[in-house]
């Protein structure tokens, strides 16, 4: 069994910050690229950064310069720092993994997702 599990989201006002963490958890052997999701009212769920095993990024272009992800291999775990939020960054936001695990088998796992609010 794998888990993932999103921390960090809240309430903050514009202009402010937050860290989301996310730790995958369970029968992993390796896990190849992790991701933040994100998923506003009404809207359909849109990748807001990406990376890699080997430390590479991708933003979304409404993020850029403004958001950061991270990952720590040994502890299984990808972080987003969110500076400068704006109202219109408030959505769930949602881990998602792509490993393996102790089957060998590639798949893609998805957290429960964190509230992430801002107010203007």
């Amino acid at each position: 069994q794998v888990q993932l599990v999103e921390s960090g989201g809240g309430l903050v006002q514009s202009g402010g910050s937050l860290r989301l963490s996310c730790a995958a958890s369970g029968n992993i052997l390796s896990i190849n690229t992790m991701d933040w999701y994100r998923q506003a009212p009404g809207k359909d769920r849109e990748l807001v950064a990406h990376i890699n095993s080997g430390g590479s990024t991708n933003y979304a272009d409404s993020v850029k310069g403004r958001f950061i992800i991270s990952r720590d291999n040994a502890k299984n775990t990808v972080y987003l720092q969110m500076n400068s939020l704006k109202p219109e960054d408030t959505a769930v936001y949602y881990c998602n993994a792509y490993l393996r695990d102790l089957q060998a088998v590639w798949r893609a796992y998805w957290g429960r997702g964190t509230q992430v609010t801002v107010s203007s």
